[in-house]
C-alpha cells in the first residue's frame, strides 16, 4: 500500500537540497551528507552563503583530516561525459551475425551526442533469475569481451566494469571475481551498483592490479569516501530554484559527479546543475530495455558541454571557482560560475527562463582581457559595456534552457556543434515492433496437438512491474525514485485478441525430439556457446530423452519448428491454452518461449509462460521462479553470445488450422 500524502512525482525529503545556514556562527557540519547545497532566492544573500560553503569546506576537511592522495596520483580528471551502455544493444551487437560493431555504435553516439568519453557496460538484470547464474557470468561467458573492451579503447572511450555487490555481496570470493574479470578484460573503471561506497578490501584489491582504477558508486558519496572515491552518480539530486552547488564537487574539484534522471523526458535540470557545477552526465537512453531517448535540444547541449569540458579541462578543476557569479540583475534567470586559471577567466551560464536578451554577465574588468567577448556555445560575439560602477556589461542573446560558455578570445574560434535553439525538444519515440509470427497451416491438429478456436475479444495478462516494464511501454515518466510497493506490484495489460484457429502441443519439445532435428539437418547456431550444454558428445544424456529441451534460445527453437512445418504459439494462445487446461508442464517445471519477440532497434525481448522450478535463490530484483499462473507474462531481454540459453527454459509448438481455400 502506497503510504498516504506520498506523490512518485515529488522529491523525497533525502533528495532535496540542503539549507545552508548563513548566521556567521551556525553548525555547519549539517551540511556534511547533503547532495546540493541549496542557493538562495535573493542575489543579496549569495555572497554570504559562499562564504558559508567555503568555511564548510576548510571545516570538513579539516575534521576527516582530507588528504587527496588519489587525486594528486591521476593522471588525468575522471571521464566526464559517459553513458550506460545495455551490452546487447542493438546497434553494439548483430544477432545475425552474433559479433560485437562497437565502432558503428562509437560512430552513432558521436553523430547524435557529440561523443562519449567512457562507457558503462550493462550486462545483466534484469535478465537474472532465469537460472542461477550471476551477473559475473553474464560477463564471464563473452569470450571476446576483452576486444571489445580494447575496441572502445582505440576510439579513445573507457570501459567502466559494472559489478553489482547488492547480489553477489562483497567478500573476498565476489571481490577475487571483479579483480579477475576487470584484469582479464582490462576494463578502466568499476561501477557498484546501488551502492554510496566501496570496501577498502575492494580498493586494496584493485590497486593490486593498478591504482589508477577508480571506483564509482551509485548516489550520494560519503565525505569519508570522497578521498578514495574519485567518481559518483548524482542520482536523484533535487536542485533549488536558483541552481545550487554539488557537495562533493566543491569538496574536491576533481572528484566527477555524474549527474542522471533516468526516467525524465526533459534533462535540462541536470543538465545546468552539471554544466554550472562543471561536472559530468550520464546518458541512459535505454533503461533495462526500456526507450527514454534524449530529443535533440538535450542531445545538442550535451554536445557543447563535452567539446568546451575537453577543450577547458584545467578551468573545471581549479580551486578559484565562483558559483552564482557576477549576475547581470534585472531578475534574469541567467545564472553563472566563474572558473580562473593562469590561462584566464572562462564563465559557464545556464537560463532557466525564457529566451532572453539583453546583459548575461557584470564583470569586473581585467587589463589582459583585450579580445574580444565571444559564447563559446553559439559563436555569438557579445557587445560590452562600461556600467556606472566600473563593470561591464555583456550583453547577448540566450534562447530558454540553453547553456553559454563565455571568453574573451584575441579572435573568434571556429563554429563547433549543433545549434540548440532550432533542436526540437520533444520527445523521441521509438515503437517496439513485434516481429510477425510465421503462418504455418494445416487442415488438422498433427499428433500430439489439441485444436484451440482463439475468439474475438479481450485477454488480461498480468505481470509484475519491473524497471524493464512488459512490452515497449516505459513503466514511469518523469517520476523521481521508483520505490515499492509500486515497483514490483503485480499490474494487468488488456491485449486485444482477433479470432482464428490453432492447434498447441500438449508437451514441451524434448531432447529426444530436437536430436532427431539436428540428426536431420546441418542446423549450426551462429552463436554456439551453451547451446545444449546439458547434452553429452552431441546427444541427451541417457534417461533424459523424455525431458524438455533446454540450453536453446528463440532462434533454436524457431529453426526446430520450421523444420517439423510448426511454429511457436504466441503469449496470447499459450495463455487461452493453459487456461484451458490443454497444457502439460513436465517436472522441473521450465519456462516457455513463445512467438512474440519485439524489436525497438535498440532492444529486443520475447514474452516467457508459466513459470519454472523454484530456484533456491530468489530476490524481488530477479526474474521471478516457481510455478506462475497462466496468465503471467514476464519480459526477457534478448542476450547474445548464447547467454539465453539456460537449463530453466525450453518450448512447445503450435500451428494453424484452416484450409486452403
Amino acid at each position: 500500500m502506497t503510504r498516504p500524502g506520498f506523490s512518485p512525482y515529488v522529491p523525497r525529503p533525502i533528495d532535496r537540497p540542503a539549507v545552508v545556514p548563513l548566521t556567521p556562527d551556525a553548525d555547519l557540519s549539517v551540511l556534511d551528507e547533503a547532495k546540493i547545497f541549496a542557493a538562495p532566492a535573493d542575489p543579496a544573500d549569495w555572497p554570504a552563503w559562499r562564504a558559508a560553503i567555503t568555511r564548510w569546506r576548510d571545516e570538513a576537511r579539516s575534521q576527516i583530516d582530507y588528504t587527496p592522495h588519489r587525486y594528486n596520483t591521476m593522471a588525468e580528471a575522471g571521464p566526464r561525459i559517459v553513458e550506460m551502455v545495455w551490452l546487447w544493444d542493438e546497434r553494439l551487437y548483430d544477432f545475425a551475425t552474433g559479433r560485437f560493431t562497437v565502432d558503428a555504435y562509437i560512430d552513432s553516439g558521436e553523430a547524435e551526442f557529440g561523443g562519449f568519453d567512457a562507457v558503462m557496460l550493462w550486462n545483466a538484470y534484469p535478465v537474472l533469475g532465469i537460472d542461477a547464474r550471476d551477473h559475473f557470468a553474464f560477463f564471464e561467458d563473452i569470450p571476446e569481451l576483452p576486444d571489445v573492451v580494447a575496441a572502445f579503447q582505440r576510439r579513445g572511450v573507457k570501459v567502466y566494469f559494472t559489478y553489482y555487490p547488492w547480489e553477489t555481496g562483497s567478500g573476498p570470493e565476489a571481490i577475487e571475481k571483479v579483480t579477475a574479470i576487470v584484469e582479464r578484460c582490462g576494463f578502466d573503471a568499476v561501477f557498484l551498483d546501488s551502492s554510496k561506497q566501496a570496501s577498502s578490501r575492494l580498493r586494496a584489491a584493485l590497486d593490486a592490479i593498478d591504482p589508477s582504477i577508480p571506483i564509482e558508486c551509485e548516489s550520494r558519496v560519503p565525505l569519508a569516501q570522497i578521498a578514495d572515491q574519485t567518481m559518483s552518480w548524482a542520482q536523484w539530486f533535487a536542485d533549488s530554484e536558483v541552481p545550487g552547488v554539488l557537495r562533493a564537487k566543491w569538496f574536491e574539484r576533481r572528484h566527477e559527479l555524474h549527474h542522471i534522471r533516468r526516467w525524465n523526458r526533459s534533462h535540462l535540470d541536470e543538465l545546468h546543475s552539471a554544466w554550472l557545477n562543471g561536472t559530468g552526465v550520464l546518458v541512459w537512453p535505454v533503461v533495462f530495455g526500456v526507450w527514454v531517448g534524449w530529443n535533440a535540444r538535450d542531445r545538442a547541449i550535451l554536445a557543447h558541454m563535452r567539446r568546451l569540458y575537453l577543450e577547458n579541462a584545467d578551468h573545471f578543476i581549479s580551486e578559484n571557482w565562483t558559483p552564482l557569479a557576477d549576475h547581470p540583475g534585472q531578475d534574469a534567470k541567467i545564472y553563472a560560475s566563474r572558473w580562473e586559471t593562469k590561462t584566464g577567466r572562462l564563465w559557464t551560464l545556464a537560463n532557466r527562463g525564457e529566451d532572453y536578451t539583453g546583459p548575461i554577465l557584470s564583470i569586473e574588468p581585467e587589463q589582459k582581457e583585450q579580445g574580444i567577448w565571444i559564447d563559446l556555445v553559439s559563436g555569438e560575439i557579445l557587445a560590452a559595456a562600461r556600467q556606472a560602477d566600473g563593470r561591464i556589461a555583456l550583453c547577448g542573446t540566450m534562447p530558454a534552457g540553453a547553456i553559454a560558455c563565455i571568453a574573451n578570445r584575441a579572435a573568434p574560434p571556429a563554429a563547433a556543434g549543433p545549434d540548440i535553439a532550432s533542436a526540437a525538444h520533444d520527445f523521441p519515440a521509438r515503437v517496439a515492433e513485434r516481429v510477425p509470427a510465421p503462418f504455418v497451416l494445416h487442415q488438422n491438429g498433427p499428433a500430439g496437438m489439441t485444436e484451440l478456436d482463439v475468439p474475438d475479444g479481450d485477454l488480461t495478462a498480468t505481470y509484475r512491474l519491473r524497471e524493464t516494464a512488459l512490452y515497449g511501454e516505459a513503466p514511469y515518466v518523469e517520476e523521481w525514485k521508483p520505490l515499492p510497493p509500486r515497483l514490483h506490484q503485480i499490474a494487468t495489460m488488456t491485449r486485444p485478441l482477433y479470432a482464428h484457429r490453432i492447434a498447441i502441443a500438449r508437451d514441451e519439445v524434448t531432447n529426444g525430439q530436437f536430436f532427431q532435428f539436428l540428426s536431420h539437418t546441418a542446423y549450426q547456431p551462429a552463436r554456439p556457446e551453451r547451446f545444449l550444454a546439458h547434452w553429452h558428445n552431441g546427444a541427451p544424456r541417457p534417461g533424459t530423452e523424455s525431458d524438455p529441451v533446454t540450453h536453446i534460445e528463440l532462434d533454436d527453437a524457431r529453426a526446430y519448428a520450421e523444420w517439423k512445418r510448426l511454429r511457436l504459439p504466441t503469449e496470447d494462445e499459450w495463455q487461452i491454452a493453459a487456461q484451458q487446461g490443454l497444457l502439460n508442464r513436465a517436472e522441473p517445471l521450465v519456462w516457455n518461449l513463445t512467438e512474440s519477440e519485439h524489436r525497438d532497434g535498440r532492444t529486443r525481448f520475447a514474452i516467457l509462460k508459466g513459470g519454472c522450478a523454484r530456484l533456491s535463490q530468489v530476490s524481488d530484483w530477479y526474474v521471478e521462479s516457481g510455478p506462475l499462473p497462466p496468465e503471467r507474462s514476464v519480459k526477457l531481454l534478448t542476450v547474445g553470445a548464447g547467454l539465453a540459453r539456460s537449463p530453466m527454459i525450453g518450448f512447445r509448438c503450435a500451428v494453424d488450422i484452416g484450409s486452403d481455400g
